[in-house]
């Protein structure tokens, strides 16, 4: 909507991944080296973790976009609660595998076999496993059977395990000896820094052919961190509403001001702290409300107004629902499961918002 008016080729602060926006921090260099170093290696395990949107899934697109896809097997996997068959049965999926296997321990053959076949084609088998944190002890085990496979003396499968950074503990914890000596190198991907925030930014603008319209204020800058701590999935998110923002106001200069006022809009939940008074908050920033849960006293209705005027949960979930749509058919069941809890939720909504109505028509007959 906004593109065209201020003269850029495409949305710069999209939030799927794409490599082509990659933004080489000291963070993400660091880790990119890491990365391509432990693929040289062939072997092993490769472990990357940062918190929600910190830009790991880019950063092993990043990697890939660079390499001979030729000699290449890749298969990527995005980790749910998955039990260790049907873990082996979507790895199988992913990288074209067809079996027929009726047990685990020939699903296991033919997987074997699949890799022998890649590596005598000189192709280099790499599985990425990403939200690894959400596999359960078992998963995490046989992914460690997988890499046990070898060919004269040469593993078949090499492994990215991404995770937030609750997979360090899985990693760390009892059990897990094994696996974390097959471990090549691991790298924390923590948030931009405040200068890397700003320059972030304005390497995501500069992409598509922005000329400073709109201009952003030092003070914007600065709001922009402190909401977003540097993180680039958030900086990504408010950075889109705010230049929608600058569209619909025709704005030629987005401020701190404007910057506050867009992440209220977002809601709270989105945000990363609040602050303590409104002295703490940078200049020309409106005080952030508290979160609604952090007041149990309060009354239900009010409560819930504030989540709808804050985070208009209707609108979120609808884009949800569409973005579930537009990943296409490789994970079938998964989505069948995420559109059935998505629906619970569309109800549990409606009904709240029907209760909130209700129950506001009967105070007003009573007089208060």
């Amino acid at each position: 909507m906004y593109e065209q008016h201020f003269g850029l080729s495409a949305k710069p602060f999209q939030l799927s991944p794409d490599a082509s926006f990659f933004y080489p921090s000291k963070e993400h260099k660091r880790a990119l080296s890491f990365l391509q170093y432990g693929l040289s290696q062939a072997d092993g395990f490769i472990v990357i973790t940062g918190n929600v949107g910190t830009g790991k899934t880019t950063l092993v697109q990043t990697l890939l976009k660079d390499l001979d896809q030729t000699q290449m097997a890749v298969a990527t996997l995005v980790s749910s609660n998955l039990d260790e068959e049907d873990l082996l049965k979507f790895v199988a999926t992913e990288f074209g595998i067809r079996s027929h296997a009726t047990s685990k321990a020939e699903l296991l053959k033919d997987l074997e076999h699949a890799f022998q076949q890649e590596v005598r084609a000189n192709r280099h088998v790499l599985l990425i496993v990403d939200e690894a944190q959400n596999l359960p002890a078992m998963s995490v085990e046989e992914l460690r059977m997988l890499s046990n496979f070898q060919m004269n003396g040469k593993p078949l499968l090499q492994i990215f395990l991404l995770g937030q950074q609750e997979f360090r503990a899985t990693l760390l914890s009892e059990g897990f000896e094994q696996l974390r000596q097959r471990v090549i190198t691991t790298y924390h991907l923590n948030p931009l820094s405040a200068e890397e925030t700003q320059t972030y930014i304005g390497h995501r603008l500069k992409k598509v052919g922005w000329r400073e319209f709109p201009r952003f204020t030092g003070t914007a800058f600065e709001v922009i961190y402190e909401f977003c701590d540097g993180v680039p999935r958030r900086i990504n998110n408010l950075c889109d509403r705010l230049l929608l923002f600058a569209f619909l106001e025709s704005l030629e200069v987005i401020d701190g001001e404007d910057v506050g006022i867009i992440a209220e809009e977002i809601g709270e939940e989105f945000l990363s702290g609040t602050y303590e008074s409104d002295d703490a908050a940078p200049q020309g920033t409106p005080r952030v409300r508290q979160e609604v849960f952090d007041s149990p006293d309060r009354p239900l209705e009010t409560v819930a107004r504030g989540i709808f005027d804050k985070a208009d949960l209707t609108q979120r979930l609808t884009a949800l629902e569409r973005a579930i749509d537009s990943l296409g058919h490789g994970m079938k069941t998964e989505l069948s499961d995420i559109r059935k809890d998505l629906a619970y939720l569309r109800l549990m909504l409606e009904d709240l918002q029907h209760a909130i109505t209700a129950g506001r028509g009967f105070n007003d007959s009573n007089g208060h």
